[in-house]
């Protein structure tokens, strides 16, 4: 069984303040993610986080969102690759005092991009951590652009590209929300259920985060597993809270906790 799992900015970072980690939810995240892994041995995962209050608020401050050409714009591209470095520093730095063999993956290095679309990535290497028992971690980064200059992949971005070089089973997006509401920030009406035939029904009433989030939130979270489970018709995905105690290592168990995202 293969899982990719995302852990959200909003969830390991305070996205309402600039460059503010959360190491106690990071560590209690790693907690899960070991547990679950030590109750089932066939179970691998690669891991991903979002860039939260780093990233995100680099970007902000710079001015930076899409392409590179003069040097501002190229200052602010490395300004937000340090900010996503620094956090993904601090998240290899806790996972690793839980005692999983966690292993990075600089995605600025190793991606060429053409208008956003990746167009190389040797991913070899996170193969072979894969096969000899290590935990890959990607995160949202800066990258190199052949048409743009620069430019700001998602982790879900990547996790789109890397479905068709690893088939998962399953991806797991952990944020702070419980799933995806249909009347979001007021949260009393969690979408269970999202699939190709209801989208068009609902997409309205899916809200982009409210917090800075220059990767678009929840609604572009949505249409790209979308377009995931529907060229991947066995893929599930599932959208929780990884701010509940118990939920990450409950679907890693593939216990339903929030919002399906499926084929039908």
């Amino acid at each position: 069984m293969l899982v990719f799992l995302k852990l959200g900015g909003s969830l390991i970072t305070d996205k309402d303040r600039p460059y503010t980690a959360r190491p106690d939810v990071i560590k209690r995240t790693a907690k899960e993610v070991k547990k679950a892994i030590k109750e089932d041995p066939d179970l691998k995962v690669v891991l991903g986080h979002g860039s939260g209050s780093f990233g995100h608020f680099a970007a902000t401050e710079s001015g930076f969102s899409e392409g590179a050409a003069t040097k501002s714009q190229w200052l602010g591209f490395q300004k937000i690759w340090r900010a996503a470095h620094v956090l993904n520093g601090i998240f290899i730095d806790e996972y690793n005092k839980s005692g999983l063999p966690v292993i990075s993956f600089s995605p600025s290095a190793s991606i060429l991009a053409n208008k956003k679309k990746i167009v190389e990535w040797n991913t070899f290497p996170i193969k072979c951590a894969l096969d000899n028992n290590l935990i890959p971690v990607i995160f949202g980064d800066t990258i190199f652009d052949q048409s743009l200059g620069g430019v700001i992949l998602s982790t879900e971005e990547l996790f789109l590209y890397l479905i068709y070089q690893f088939n998962p089973d399953r991806i797991i997006l952990a944020g702070k929300e419980q799933g995806v509401y249909a009347d979001f920030p007021e949260n009393k009406n969690l979408i269970p259920k999202i699939t190709p035939e209801n989208y068009e029904s609902i997409k309205k009433k899916i809200n982009p985060s409210i917090s800075v989030d220059v990767t678009g939130g929840m609604r572009k979270k949505v249409r790209l597993m979308l377009e995931s489970v529907t060229k991947n018709p066995n893929l599930s995905i599932e959208i929780i809270s990884g701010e509940i105690p118990g939920n990450i290592y409950n679907s890693l168990k593939d216990i339903k906790t929030g919002t399906t995202i499926a084929n039908s």
